[in-house]
């Protein structure tokens, strides 16, 4: 286990999960205060709005405090827990596995916390300096030390503002009893007071369902918040006015995958000036022609894996849909690589896993990748990395047994093909009426990055290779 050799008691914040993430949810905390944790240890597994994660701590030695209930979220940047190493570690009980040590008293949310940054040319000590397994710097994170607060430092934190007043509290006051920055924004942004409520947390923790309930019930009876005698008069608090909250409706958060979701194909909408063409296509062929593949032995092959083969090769032709426009130059920009994104369905929501350099692989190299994305989704374990970085989406509805779609674009991606479900319908083949394996094709597109024959041509070519797999053989 490794500590920092002069003895710290260390703060280790929430890091940046990347890919513009500002802030996570606490799902389940894998640590208890006075935990022995070794140097990148998984301590908490937390929900971003891509994907679950299990956060590492880059130091070794006691938990001191935990920040953060489980279901609070926290924006990035947040202490998540302190951590004692070295000398400090020494003098601390310590539970580890199955000792049944008692639990270090956690440190006050209400301390602060200075850096301490070490001399120039001077290696930083005392973690690895990860913030997730398998990524990070190869240093570790300034050294903390914990400062007392003398009595001017205690009157200062003791000061709160009411309705824009600044106010001193009473001396029994004290400190708030709050550790989330959310929680302290949320009553900031509306003007309440923390020290006129109390917490249903541990030990009269604030939680941020306290807050919530404090502004309902001041719009409640009349859009005021409740104040101590002598003191300004409140800020108005909106009263809610929505059909939902006067009928009794359960309000859902939009909030993590949902949120997310709903974040981008708003600003899909919004933004990008797309279009939809689709066609029928007879698919008797490429159902057969992947009944030859999967009898000659080796892996299976999937038909979405077959289909992708089929959208690089159809980009290849249309490069112009495999893009994106950079607004603010006022430009295109195509790539020159595919990264295929394709819609998954989970627990959690939808979500779009990308596999990259799709047009580099086959069709047994993208079954497996397939396999393993989906396998990952389901069970909540994709990184912001496979999540994101996608240049074109295949979007397989069929599979919730409807015929049809106009998908909404993955912005800032700028198409997307829709597959409906393969059925038997009756279709004229060589001149007669017959029954064959029938699918809708379906294509958004972003209307400023090509016209309509680009987008009718890029479907047509999907869809001759749907009918005849043989044309595939022109581009391998």
């Amino acid at each position: 286990m490794a500590h920092a050799s002069d003895g710290r008691s260390l703060e280790f914040k929430l890091p940046d999960l990347g890919e513009g993430l500002t802030e996570a949810e606490i799902v389940r905390w894998m640590v208890e205060v006075g935990d022995v944790v070794a140097v990148d240890q998984p301590v908490v597994e937390v929900e971003t709005a891509k994907a679950m994660v299990e956060v590492p701590c880059p130091y070794g030695g006691v938990v001191t405090a935990r920040f953060g209930e489980e279901g609070s979220e926290l924006p990035v940047g947040a202490p998540l827990l302190t951590v004692a190493v070295g000398e400090d570690a020494a003098g601390l009980p310590a539970r580890d596995s199955g000792t049944g040590g008692e639990a270090v008293e956690p440190a006050r949310a209400e301390e602060p916390v200075r850096a301490e940054e070490p001399e120039a040319g001077q290696a930083k000590a005392g973690g690895s300096g990860n913030v997730l397994v398998g990524y990070g710097t190869s240093e570790a994170p300034a050294r903390r030390r914990r400062v007392r607060p003398d009595r001017q430092t205690a009157t200062a934190a003791a000061t709160g503002r009411v309705n824009g007043r600044a106010r001193t509290a009473d001396p029994v006051d004290g400190p708030v009893p709050v550790i989330s920055p959310l929680v302290r924004r949320l009553a900031r942004q509306n003007d309440l007071d923390l020290r006129e409520l109390t917490g249903s947390g541990p030990e009269g923790l604030i939680l941020r369902a306290d807050v919530e309930y404090a502004l309902r019930a001041a719009a409640a009876h009349g859009g005021r918040t409740a104040v101590r005698e002598g003191q300004a008069d409140p800020v108005e608090v909106p009263a809610p006015v929505s059909s939902a909250a006067r009928s009794g409706g359960v309000r859902i958060p939009l909030k993590g995958v949902r949120g997310a979701v709903a974040d981008k194909l708003s600003r899909s909408r919004r933004e990008i000036p797309d279009a939809t063409c689709w066609v029928d296509a007879d698919a008797t062929e490429l159902m057969r022609a992947r009944t030859a593949m999967n009898a000659a032995g080796g892996p299976k092959i999937s038909l979405v894996a077959l289909l992708a083969r089929i959208c690089t090769a159809a980009l290849d032709r249309f490069p112009e849909l495999n893009s994106t426009v950079d607004t603010e130059a006022r430009e295109v920009v195509r790539f020159d690589h595919v990264h295929l994104g394709f819609a998954a369905q989970t627990d959690r929501g939808l979500v779009v896993p990308v596999v990259r350099d799709a047009h580099a692989r086959d069709a047994e190299a993208l079954t497996a990748e397939f396999a393993r994305l989906t396998e990952a989704a389901r069970a909540g374990r994709l990184t912001p990395g496979e999540l994101t970085g996608g240049t074109f989406t295949l979007n397989n509805y069929g599979v919730f047994g409807v015929d049809g779609s106009t998908p909404i674009i993955n912005h800032p991606e700028a198409a997307m093909l829709g597959v409906g479900r393969i059925v038997p319908k009756p279709w004229v083949y060589e001149g007669e009426l017959a029954v064959r394996q029938v699918v809708q094709l379906s294509l958004t597109f972003d209307h400023r990055v090509c016209d309509g024959g680009t987008a009718g041509g890029f479907l047509r070519y999907v869809a001759d290779c749907v009918e005849q797999p043989a044309v595939l053989l022109r581009t391998l």
